[in-house]
């Protein structure tokens, strides 16, 4: 079983964060791994239960997420990957964001499990880190000082 975890520390506050990452739908306007990401059959992007299918740039297939739980006040979601085009199952992750008591930022933490063949674990547990630190990445990109 493959795990991931990655923490971060974003120029951003936690409303902002939130605001911005919640969205389960937008993902194709901001991460770069991603394209033509929508939510099937017009539901609202945050209802329990929706679908996120999106492209990855440069040939890397489809993916299918189903948004298992979103709390606006625990500010945290989770979802499952419903279709990739490589062999993982039991895809599950999530994601916590936290205010930092000091300045105007923010903690994020995401995580993910799931079973992948051995000889492909490597290569998907930096995959799915670079994709949750590329998030953060955005956020900070988004809210942070600009340069």
């Amino acid at each position: 079983m493959a795990r991931v975890y990655v923490s971060a520390v974003m120029n951003a506050t936690l409303e902002q964060a939130w605001g911005y990452l919640r969205d389960f739908g937008r993902l194709g306007e901001y991460h770069p791994y991603f394209e033509k990401s929508y939510i099937e059959d017009g539901k609202p992007a945050d209802q329990v239960g929706c679908v996120r299918h999106f492209t990855v740039r440069d040939g890397g297939g489809t993916l299918r997420e189903q948004l298992l739980a979103l709390s606006d006040d625990t500010h945290r979601c989770r979802y499952k990957i419903l279709h990739i085009d490589a062999d993982w199952t039991n895809y599950v992750a999530e994601m916590h964001l936290l205010p930092i008591t000091e300045g105007d930022k923010c903690f994020g933490e995401w995580w993910a499990e799931w079973d992948v063949p051995a000889d492909q674990e490597a290569e998907a547990v930096e995959r799915v880190k670079g994709t949750f630190r590329t998030f953060f990445e955005c956020v900070d990109a988004h809210f942070g000082p600009k340069r």
